[in-house]
C-alpha cells in the first residue's frame, strides 16, 4: 500500500514508456518488503530531471538514453569508476546529496566472459553512455575494440578514450569483428524493423549482443540467429545492472530470477 512513508524511485529517459524498470523494481520492492514505488518519467532535459529529484526527494533514479552523460554535471558526487567511464546510469540520494554511479559496465561484460574477450576483435556500435560503459568493460578484459558510430566526432572521442580504432558508420560492412555489440536504441520498440549492423557483414562464427531488451529479440539478434551466430539478448545486461542499482538504493540483494521472470511474463 502506498502511504506517506512510501519512498519514490524512478527512471529518467526519452523514450521511457517502454521501460521494464517499474515492473522489475516494484516486484523486487514487494518481494523484499520495501515500502517504495518505482515510476517511469519521460523527461526533456537532464537539469530538470535532477531538479525533480531534489524537489520531490526521490530516493534513487535509473538514467537511460539519452541522459547518461549529460546528467553528470548536475550531480553532487560521481563514483570514480563512473567518472572514468564518463557516464552515469544510477543516482542515489543520500540525505540530499545526489551521487552518481555506473552499474552498466560489469553488467555488459559478464555475459560475454564465457565466450572469451581477450584478444578478440569487438565492434561496439554507438558512442553514447551505454557504449562508454561497454567499451571500458571490454578494455579491462583486453579486447581489441572497434568503435563505429554515425556521428564521427563522438565516435572518435570514445575510441581515443579507450585505445580503440574508429570506423565510420558507412564502413560497418568492412569491420572484421569476432563480437558485435549494439549499444544504441536502433531496433527498439516501436522501430523494430531497424537493424544496427549490416546483415551482410554478420558471419556464423560471431557473437552478437544487443543491449536493447524491448523487444527481447531485435532484428539484429533474429538475423544473427538465422546465420548461426551465438546471440546475447539485452535482458541479461538489463537485469544485472538493475540488480546492482537495487542494492545501491536499499542495501538489499534482490532475487534476480524473480526480476528476469517478471520481465518475460510482462
Amino acid at each position: 500500500m502506498i502511504d506517506a512513508g512510501t519512498r519514490l524511485y524512478c527512471v529518467f529517459g526519452n523514450p521511457a514508456r517502454h521501460s521494464k524498470g517499474p515492473v522489475i523494481h516494484n516486484a523486487a520492492f514487494k518481494d523484499k518488503g520495501v515500502n517504495a514505488v518505482y515510476l517511469a518519467f519521460e523527461v526533456q532535459d537532464a537539469a530538470g530531471a535532477v531538479q525533480s529529484v531534489r524537489t520531490l526527494d526521490i530516493q534513487g533514479a535509473s538514467v537511460t538514453i539519452p541522459f547518461k552523460e549529460s546528467i553528470m554535471e548536475h550531480l553532487d558526487w560521481i563514483d570514480p569508476a563512473a567518472s572514468a567511464i564518463g557516464a552515469v546510469n544510477t543516482i542515489v540520494n543520500k540525505g540530499g546529496v545526489l551521487k552518481g554511479y555506473n552499474t552498466d559496465c560489469q553488467a555488459a561484460v559478464a555475459p560475454l566472459i564465457p565466450f572469451g574477450i581477450s584478444g578478440k576483435t569487438v565492434c561496439i556500435v554507438g558512442a553514447g553512455g551505454a557504449a562508454r560503459a561497454v567499451a571500458h568493460g571490454i578494455a579491462a578484459q583486453n579486447g581489441d575494440i572497434i568503435i563505429t558510430n554515425r556521428t564521427e566526432q563522438k565516435g572518435r572521442a570514445l575510441a581515443e578514450a579507450v585505445g580503440a580504432r574508429f570506423i565510420p558508420g558507412n564502413k560497418m560492412a568492412d569491420i572484421p569483428a569476432d563480437v558485435v555489440i549494439n549499444t544504441t536504441s536502433i531496433g527498439m520498440t516501436p522501430d523494430v524493423d531497424q537493424i544496427s549492423f549490416p546483415p551482410e557483414a554478420i558471419r556464423s562464427e560471431m557473437v552478437v549482443m544487443d543491449v536493447v531488451y524491448t523487444p527481447l529479440k531485435t532484428r539484429l539478434l533474429r538475423t544473427a540467429e538465422q546465420k548461426g551466430c551465438t546471440t546475447i539478448d539485452g535482458l541479461s545486461m538489463f537485469i544485472a545492472q538493475a540488480a546492482a542499482q537495487f542494492e545501491l538504493w536499499t542495501g538489499i540483494i534482490p532475487d534476480v530470477d524473480l526480476m528476469r521472470n517478471i520481465v518475460i511474463k510482462n
